[in-house]
């Protein structure tokens, strides 16, 4: 892997504040697999106080050509779907049936990210994510198995990264059907892959490797042909430091030495197939790596940056079904002589359920159409990741109270009773995991504030790194000072005399809302910097609200141009499009208000205080959950866990 002479911008950070060795390893790691791409993106703007809706108006509109593609895909699955597939069938049994499989293998949804040379679809992202939409809409669990096998398993890393003989080797293999997954999660490594521990170890002739280690909640694991395994090589020195190497490898899953030590059960999506794979001894060909030595968390990551946009496609999917359900169900029921619908605590649900369906789709398309544009989307997918995982969440949540009692109650047992089955219940297990998949909430929060921050330690890092010089602080001095004296009253000006944007209709407001509001939140960053210097990546619950906020104006400013395109003038979407923005205002508001420090530090101290024993007396009078049990006769041997909060799962 070629690495950088220079130390990068975050090393400011490095340097500025005390970290042990694990920490450190693992924020070098994270920073060295950045992808450099040069430029600033619309929402990478916004943290600087520069909102340019020109980069997003016109709205991109699929071409007629690529459309007629998707509708015939998209008519072609729903009807497969409908007719030959029960989601609750897979709920209960965990499987999908195998006709339903090879019928989406004959209609070649297998195959729609596959080039066209290799014997695929070629599909545009937009088409693919239509595609998912439709899938994700009847069953969680097949939409998974689709998505886990081209959105990060070998398709996506391999034409993105693979040689022309890697590709002519596996691509064919794949058109014709043989299903992929990607292995990282580890038992103890989550989003800290700075801590992993499968191994891959060169052979002596440089021939082959040796893989060895067990990976966790690997997607589609216990079904694939092929594997997207990452596993540590030979560190190398660089800079005068030794560096982690993470390698990713093609691996055949029928090579000696394979094993899938258990299928996981979830809470939902319980029709995946989601395996503990060990891998020992297992004999891999050099020519398997793919891109290079040590360039396979910098693979992963770029392939994500893409991948999960099959995320928020999903989500979009599940709230169009609970915007339907709740339609339905909310023009129906009377209660106390009115619709509950009608009432004003089912309308107001009714309308959040409507707007932010509207915002994810608007989020998904936008993300969907640069993706087809190789734009840098790293800061926009991971914005559409964290809102409509956390959205859909928030609708399916409001859907099972308008649904009452019956949203709880599982679908086949209201089918029983003759009740219409619509299932909430199974759609909120399946729902859950989405704010945890692909990196959870909370790691999109640290990943977006690395980007927000980048800008200034760009400007500013010769003053925050410990290992410069006093003389050369002194230089950087001036042109930081300049720089700032300027740019900060600019954003003063800004936040209370944005321009009033009167072409825009009815939305202008909401247009100067987010010109406002993205120079009060880059004035509010760098006041933190200011404040907390490098301790500030220690902030979490901050930088958190900061990205909140940062994601809010970015979906708004979305939302606006989706709804000022001539199709959606014609449906009504200013009227959704100002709905959800009123909505987003209060929200930005709350966020901007927040914890004050003094509060913080304090939910901090008794956070410590929980965890060092000193209040076991609340926990008294339950029956505590056993810590560990024991494997029933014939199990395979456990493999022990670490559950964290930043842990990415399934995949």
């Amino acid at each position: 892997m070629e690495q950088p002479d220079q130390p990068t911008t975050t090393d400011a950070l490095l340097e500025g504040v005390t970290m042990n060795r694990e920490e450190r390893a693992a924020m070098e790691v994270a920073e060295a697999a950045r992808d450099g791409a040069e430029g600033e993106s619309f929402a990478g703007r916004l943290f600087m106080g520069r909102y340019a809706p020109g980069m997003i108006a016109p709205f991109p509109v699929q071409r007629e050509e690529d459309r007629r593609i998707g509708d015939e895909m998209v008519r072609s699955v729903t009807e497969l779907l409908a007719r030959d597939l029960d989601p609750d069938e897979v709920d209960e049994t965990r499987t999908i049936p195998d006709e339903v499989v090879e019928g989406l293998k004959t209609l070649g949804v297998f195959r729609m990210k596959v080039p066209t040379e290799y014997g695929g679809l070629g599909f545009s992202q937009v088409n693919y994510n239509r595609v998912l939409m439709a899938i994700a809409s009847h069953c969680g669990s097949t939409a998974v198995l689709v998505s886990a096998h081209q959105s990060i398993g070998v398709p996506q890393p391999l034409k993105m990264f693979g040689t022309e003989q890697q590709k002519q080797t596996w691509l064919p293999r794949i058109a014709q059907g043989a299903l992929s997954a990607f292995a990282l999660t580890e038992p103890e490594v989550g989003s800290d892959p700075a801590r992993m521990t499968t191994t891959a170890e060169l052979s002596e002739d440089g021939s082959y490797y040796l893989l060895n280690g067990v990976k966790q909640w690997t997607t589609n694991g216990p079904i694939a042909e092929l594997l997207v395994v990452m596993a540590k090589t030979a560190p190398k020195m660089v800079r005068g430091k030794q560096r982690e190497q993470i390698t990713a490898f093609i691996v055949e899953a029928a090579s000696p030495g394979v094993e899938n030590l258990h299928r996981c059960d979830f809470m939902g999506l319980r029709g995946i197939q989601n395996g503990i794979m060990r891998f020992t001894d297992v004999r891999v060909p050099a020519a398997n790596v793919i891109w290079g030595e040590g360039l396979g968390l910098k693979l992963a990551l770029q392939t994500l940056n893409t991948g999960r946009l099959t995320l928020p496609a999903a989500c979009t999917g599940m709230g169009k079904q609970c915007l339907s359900i709740a339609r339905r169900w909310s023009a129906d029921r009377v209660q106390w002589g009115l619709p509950i619908g009608r009432h004003e605590a089912g309308s107001e649900k009714i309308a959040e359920i409507a707007s932010t369906t509207f915002a994810m789709e608007a989020v998904t398309w936008l993300t969907s159409h640069w993706a087809d544009e190789h734009r840098d989307i790293r800061i926009e997918a991971a914005m559409a990741k964290l809102f409509c995982s956390e959205t859909a969440w928030r609708i399916v949540d409001q859907t099972m109270q308008l649904r009452g009692g019956r949203g709880y109650e599982r679908a086949q047992s209201l089918r029983t009773r003759g009740e219409d089955p619509w299932p909430v219940e199974r759609m909120m297990r399946d729902c859950r995991i989405n704010t945890i998949i692909e990196g959870t909430s909370d790691i999109m929060r640290l990943f977006l504030a690395r980007e927000a921050l980048d800008p200034h330690l760009k400007i500013a890092g010769d003053l925050l790194r410990r290992d410069v010089g006093l003389l050369r602080k002194l230089r950087a001095l001036g042109p930081v000072a300049a720089f700032y004296l300027k740019w900060y009253p600019s954003q003063v000006w800004g936040r209370w005399f944005p321009p009033r944007y009167g072409s825009r209709g009815r939305l202008a407001s909401h247009h100067r809302f987010v010109d406002r509001s993205s120079h009060r939140l880059a004035a509010a960053m760098f006041r933190s910097m200011v404040r907390f210097g490098p301790k500030l990546q220690r902030r979490q619950v901050l930088l958190g609200r900061f990205m909140d906020i940062g994601t809010e104006l970015f979906v708004m400013s979305v939302v606006c141009a989706y709804a000022e395109t001539p199709d959606a003038q014609r449906a009504g979407a200013v009227a959704l499009a100002g709905v959800y923005c009123r909505s987003a205002r209060r929200r930005i508001r709350e966020s901007f208000r927040g914890r004050s420090h003094r509060e913080q530090r304090g939910a901090n101290t008794l956070a410590g205080d929980v965890l060092d024993g000193r209040f076991l007396w609340l926990e008294e009078g339950i029956i505590e959950a056993p810590g560990a049990a024991a494997a029933p006769d014939g199990a395979p041997e456990p493999v022990p866990m670490r559950m964290t909060g930043t842990d990415s799962v399934p995949r």
